[in-house]
Formats: C-alpha cells, sequence, structure tokens
C-alpha cells in the first residue's frame, strides 16, 4: 500500500510503499490485541502488595481464655482472621503477575495494530522528526497545526535530542524510538507518527515473518 510522507511543518514530501504483511491486514483481530495488552500490562505490576499472616502479627499468642466452661466457642488465638487487629485468611503475597507470550503471537498482535492504524487512516508517515531548536511552544504549534492530540510518535533508531527536549512537557503526546514500540501505546493514541527510519526498520524486522495459517487461508482465497 502507498501511502503520503509529509514534513513537519505539513508539506508533502513524497510518497512511501507499505509493506501489505505490516500495515495491509484487513482483518483485524481483537483476540490477538487483547493477548498482548494483557500480557504487557501484567509484566508492569509491581506485585509488591503483601499482607500480615499468623506468623508475623505482633499481637499476643497466648490463648484467650480457658478451653472450658466459658459458653463460648474455643479459641487459641488473638492473631486469628476472625478477630479485629488478626490476621487476614488468604491475603495477597508478593509475587509476579507476568506470563510468557510466544514471540510470534506478539510479532503478529504488532502487526495487526499497525494494520489497525493503517485501515482507520490514523497512520501518519513523517520524512524526519528533527527541530533545530527545543522549543516546547513551537512545537506544540506545529502539533496544533498538524492536529496531533493524543499521539504516539515513533522517531526512528533514537529520538532527536531537541525533538525529545521540546515535546516532553506537551500532555499526552508520548515520543518513543523503534525499540519502544508496543501493541498498548498504539491502540490507546488516536494517531500513530512514524518516520520513514522508522517504517524501515520495522518492515525489516516483521515484514519477513511467516504469515498464520488464517492469513495463509485468506490469501489463498483472495
Amino acid at each position: 500500500m502507498k501511502l503520503s510522507v509529509i514534513k513537519l511543518d505539513g508539506k508533502a514530501s513524497g510518497d512511501v510503499e507499505l509493506s501489505d504483511a505490516v500495515f495491509g491486514i484487513t482483518d483485524i483481530r481483537g483476540d490477538l490485541l487483547a493477548r498482548y495488552v494483557n500480557w504487557q500490562l501484567a509484566k508492569r505490576r509491581a506485585g509488591t502488595h503483601k499482607v500480615q499472616t499468623r506468623n508475623e502479627n505482633s499481637r499476643t499468642g497466648k490463648k484467650m481464655y480457658k478451653q472450658k466452661g466459658t459458653g463460648g466457642a474455643r479459641h487459641g488465638s488473638r492473631r486469628a482472621p476472625q478477630f479485629v487487629g488478626g490476621s487476614r485468611a488468604f491475603g495477597p503475597v508478593v509475587r509476579d503477575h507476568g506470563f510468557d507470550l510466544p514471540k510470534k503471537v506478539r510479532a503478529l498482535a504488532l502487526r495487526h495494530a499497525l494494520s489497525s492504524k493503517a485501515k482507520s487512516g490514523d497512520l501518519v508517515v513523517v520524512d524526519a522528526l528533527t527541530v533545530k531548536d527545543a522549543k516546547t511552544a513551537a512545537l506544540r504549534e506545529t502539533f496544533g497545526k498538524l492536529g496531533w492530540t493524543r499521539t504516539l510518535i515513533i522517531a526512528g533508531p533514537e529520538v532527536d535530542e531537541n525533538f525529545a527536549l521540546a515535546s516532553r512537557n506537551i500532555p499526552q503526546i508520548h515520543v518513543l524510538p523503534n525499540a519502544g514500540l508496543n501493541v498498548y501505546d498504539i491502540l490507546r493514541a488516536d494517531t500513530l507518527v512514524l518516520s520513514k527510519a522508522a517504517v524501515d526498520a520495522i518492515e525489516a524486522r516483521y515484514a519477513d515473518i511467516k504469515p498464520s495459517r488464517r492469513e495463509q487461508a485468506e490469501k489463498d482465497a483472495a
């Protein structure tokens, strides 16, 4: 598929041919995107939640009252969870919430996320993402003219220092290098902006991946 390339000032800068294997998937699979997002958010969780168990509670372990003759239930410790100040039964413990997701599934989900932006017309390719001066006000004005509000910008192998400094205080504008590309940030952004260098790097990494059986069947049917 062919897409127009623009400059930061909004002027045209030719066209770029995008790989159909990466940006041209038409049947977007929501199940793949959901699996990737769940995997990504699970890895973010700190898992440091913790409650006191009975052996960690500082309350006395002395028997509350004698075993028989009181007419009440038999109890042996104030640390039991049914008492105020006691421990909690089956509470959270420190653990890792992450789980495994195959590399092929992650790669396929990323291609579907990129294709979803291209399909909806929310993908923009920019010739280069560099600015002469690190001026936030000037870059905010530029983004306003281009209509970039809630935007994810993939700048290339490295982010231009002045561009990074100028954009970091603009709300809802996220600038990442190629290594930071991920499905969650793509889906929550209204607009995905890629530099030409980012497009080349993405296609070099994902264009040669063998299509899934479902994609191959659709291609054969077409």
